[in-house]
């Protein structure tokens, strides 16, 4: 009487789980890798030196480069990804201030315009003096 042993590993619903498990903690890894590299060169602390050693230990030994790093410098990473997005979103913000104010008419030009409308008697002294206001508040 022969009996076959069944693994729980022989199951392909187990399988798929565990190839899929794997995949993910490989793109986990390759994303921890990269934000590491990302922040030796963005890190303004840090000598051209100590840069280059930094990611020589990465690339040498990854694994054992990255723990390392996550455990001497992780403490700051964040901050420093913090300021680069701040950094990032006043960028953003600037250029579209001035996009908007490049585009737009100036104050001088708003009241010429409303000045222009009262003499050709299409507003009354009333409209213009509510829409100068507008115009300077």
């Amino acid at each position: 009487m022969s009996s076959s042993v069944n693994l729980a590993y022989d199951f392909p619903v187990l399988g798929a789980f565990w190839a899929i498990m794997w995949f993910f903690l490989w793109i986990m890894w390759f994303v921890l890798l990269f934000r590491v590299v990302f922040d030796i060169f963005r890190d303004d602390d840090l000598s051209g030196w100590a840069k280059t050693g930094w990611l020589l230990f990465t690339i040498v030994l990854p694994f054992l480069g990255v723990f390392v790093y996550v455990i001497a410098r992780g403490k700051d990473m964040g901050k420093r990804e913090q300021r680069h997005a701040q950094a990032k979103e006043e960028q953003t913000q600037r250029y579209i201030r001035e996009t908007v104010a490049g585009a737009g008419t100036s104050e001088a030009d708003e009241l010429a315009k409303l000045s222009e409308i009262r003499a050709r008697g299409d507003i009354t002294d009333d409209e213009y003096r509510r829409a100068k206001e507008k115009v300077l508040h």
